[in-house]
């Protein structure tokens, strides 16, 4: 016991002075960030950069607060510098743009009046642009070096409108055609309603029944049918398309190689029937738990080519895993995909010859994991990945496997985007205190520029406070990473309470980005505390899967680590601790609760309290299955010993409670069981719950509540933990 605390002593000890460098550094100037400047907020995303260079289109959304909505555009500024300008209509919604090979076209997602599909055009090989058109015949998917035609998959059209037009007569002698999609009777049920006009409720058989941001699902109305996507090719300039396969099977991920001659495509490994394989994978979803069949590694998906023309498939690779993200090499000789070869293994770049042979992992044993690749015309690949809480672009040589930095800092990277030469790279990033802008570079890394300032009047305005990161050493020597983020207008010598926050996932992660809810506490006045506990994304598969039947243990223990160091500062007020989080973090926040009274506040969001009636209730199923070994009744004890309502006659700690009404994931029942034992017990909890949202309400919820949230938030901690006005 002597040498544990001594060791706990010294890790104090080694990590305080990580912090004092910068713990007297003056406040930035400005005011503090309030819950309604979120309205003011602008984000920018999916980049794409014209196959010349010279352009690059995104999307930009606003928030209209008096409507209570969103608002998407596309955008488009000059890698060289100037003024963005938008080529969408303010009227309509516009997201997601990408080039025509050849770069005449600019295609983006829009629902607009009398249009068909969402798939809407600019022309870019003339200025100015003019207005939207949609062409029905343009083929989108994979495109040699030379132009010429395009790949892609999908599922037989033709039988597919065969298939409609079968249905549209079916249901018009169908009794039960004009009751609502839920009430009416599934395909195969033994029920129906005596008077259709006279039944308005829910009649389920299938399962999964609902979903996430869908709702309820209606059942099947008809004996379930398999369309496999086939591989079809066009040429451009004509309407006429080509289906070059005919089989069972699905053909995923299609790419066609440089030099136009070859398609590589994903396939099932016996080229099994769609039908066979959800056979299989219904009977073993079926079965109990068994470690020897569950945790042994399996073959899912194989690559495949087949003739630019088509032809018989010729399999490449029979690993363990499922191969995806192919990429050809610029001579068409060889191609890298991604693939983990178990479940619980890291994600690696494999290299194999096109003629066949063995697949390479260039990668070795990094600890990280891949993000996506492109084969470079030099011969180089350009890999993005998750170096823990930030993101990086690297140059990896295929040959050697060497990796070269190009891209870093600390900050949050997304959506890299390349010219055809790739000379260039564009990309999206957030910083700890700054929000979304677009920025430019060489494609080693070098000249790079910031072409947006959508944020820059905001960011003049609020001073964003800035984070110090730090690591420790938790339980089982394992390395953890965090960061403490300063309360706005922070002065040497005055205490600060604290918020510890708690992500979700549990394989998620926080990181180096500017995020509206640490920025909401510290405008308050506060501390926020946020840190990667072991299970979190972006250190490597072994890291993320060492929670696997141990939550609430040693990611518990890497948390209060973390609050253990923080409160070392003289700068924190230990006696003003405070402890939040969603989904995961909202159960982690709970279990906290029933360990410790340290904290004098709590609050919980997407919580989960009770993993037997979450199992019941959720559409995820499927996350315990894995996480906890099995179904409830395989592992009844683990299920009832993880389950924070286990230990709620522990829990002292006043907390506010966060729920959405249509979150299926997390459902509303483990929150109401949390209440109604906490309020029994007399301890102070409020429960807000909140109407037309779904488990992302914090992130995409109406704008209104999503700030009404943070509102809440903000009251919640500032009355418990009355932090001083900063």
């Amino acid at each position: 016991m002597r040498r544990s605390f001594l060791l706990f002593a010294a890790l104090l000890t080694l990590a305080t002075p990580a912090f004092a460098q910068d713990a007297g550094a003056p406040a930035p100037a400005g005011r503090a960030f309030t819950p309604e400047d979120w309205y003011r907020v602008t984000n920018l995303s999916s980049p794409a950069m014209s196959p010349d260079g010279r352009w690059v289109a995104f999307t930009v959304t606003t928030v209209d607060e008096e409507e209570n909505q969103r608002h998407s555009e596309i955008w488009m500024v000059a890698t060289a510098g100037g003024e963005p300008v938008r080529l969408t209509s303010p009227g309509t919604e516009s997201s997601n743009p990408r080039w025509s090979h050849d770069g005449a076209y600019l295609f983006f997602t829009s629902r607009r009046e009398g249009g068909e599909g969402s798939t809407w055009v600019l022309r870019m090989d003339r200025s100015p642009s003019g207005e939207a058109f949609q062409m029905k015949d343009w083929p989108e998917g994979s495109v040699p070096t030379g132009g010429g035609f395009a790949v892609w998959t999908e599922a037989d059209t033709a039988s597919g409108a065969a298939a409609k037009e079968g249905k549209e007569a079916e249901e018009k002698a169908d009794p039960f055609a004009r009751m609502k999609p839920m009430a009416r009777p599934p395909f195969s049920a033994v029920t129906a309603p005596v008077d259709a006009k006279r039944f308005d409720g829910m009649h389920l058989l299938d399962f999964p029944y609902k979903a996430n941001g869908r709702g309820f699902v209606p059942g099947r109305r008809e004996a379930r049918k398999w369309e496999a996507a086939q591989i079809w090719k066009q040429a451009f300039g004509d309407t006429a398309k080509t289906k070059l396969t005919d089989a069972l099977y699905s053909h995923r991920n299609a790419v066609v190689s440089p030099d136009g001659k070859w398609i590589a495509f994903v396939a099932d490994p016996a080229l099994r029937p769609d039908s066979a394989v959800q056979a299989e994978r219904d009977s073993l979803a079926r079965l109990p738990y068994d470690a020897a069949r569950d945790e042994a590694p399996r073959n899912d998906g194989d690559i495949f080519v087949i003739p630019a023309g088509g032809g018989e498939p010729r399999r490449l690779t029979t690993q363990n895993g499922t191969e995806g993200g192919i990429v050809w090499s610029p001579d068409s000789k060889q191609i890298a995909f991604e693939s983990s070869l178990t479940r619980t293994s890291s994600g690696r770049i494999w290299v194999v010859d096109t003629q066949g042979g063995e697949p390479r992992n260039i990668l070795g044993s990094w600890q990280y994991e891949p993000n996506g690749a492109v084969w470079m015309k030099n011969g180089l690949m350009a890999m993005s990945a998750s170096v823990g809480g930030r993101t990086a672009l690297f140059h990896v040589d295929p040959k050697s496997g060497t990796m070269k930095e190009v891209v870093s800092g600390r900050r949050a990277i997304r959506g890299f985007t390349y010219d055809a030469a790739h000379k260039t790279v564009a990309f999206v990033a957030t910083s700890v205190d700054s929000p979304t802008e677009l920025f430019v570079a060489g494609i080693d890394g070098k000249g790079e520029r910031k072409l947006t300032g959508f944020n820059d009047e905001l960011n003049a305005e609020i001073a964003w406070p800035k984070a110090e990161r730090f690591t420790y050493t938790s339980v089982g020597g394992l390395e953890i990473e965090a960061w403490l983020q300063f309360p706005h207008g922070y002065q040497a010598g005055k205490k600060y309470p604290l918020v510890l926050y708690i992500h979700g996932g549990p394989h998620s992660a926080y990181g180096e980005g500017w995020f509206d809810e640490f920025h909401n506490l510290t405008g308050a006045g506060m501390f926020v505390l946020y840190t990667n506990p072991r299970g979190s994304g972006g250190y490597g598969a072994d890291f993320t899967y060492s929670t696997r039947g141990r939550w609430g243990r040693e990611d518990y223990e890497d948390l209060m680590k973390a609050v253990d160091i923080a409160i070392q500062r003289p700068d924190v007020d230990a006696s003003n601790l405070g402890v939040t989080g969603g989904s995961y973090g909202g159960f982690m926040t709970a279990w906290v609760t029933t360990k410790t009274q340290r904290f004098k506040a709590a609050q919980t969001d997407r919580m989960i309290s009770n993993w037997f009636s979450w199992y019941g209730t959720s559409e995820a199923q499927g996350l315990t299955e894995f996480e906890f070994y099995g179904k409830p009744w395989d592992n009844p004890d683990l299920y009832w010993d993880l389950s924070p309502i286990k230990y709620v006659d522990q829990v002292r700690t006043p907390t506010l409670m966060v729920q959405s009404e249509e979150d299926h994931r997390t459902p509303m029942t483990d929150a109401e069981q949390w209440f109604m034992a906490l309020r029994k017990q007399g301890v102070s909890v409020e429960f807000v719950r909140y109407p037309r949202s779904n488990h992302d309400l914090s992130r995409t919820g109406e704008p209104w509540l999503l700030v009404d949230r943070l509102g809440r938030l903000r009251q919640w901690f500032t009355h418990w933990l009355a932090p001083n006005p900063s």
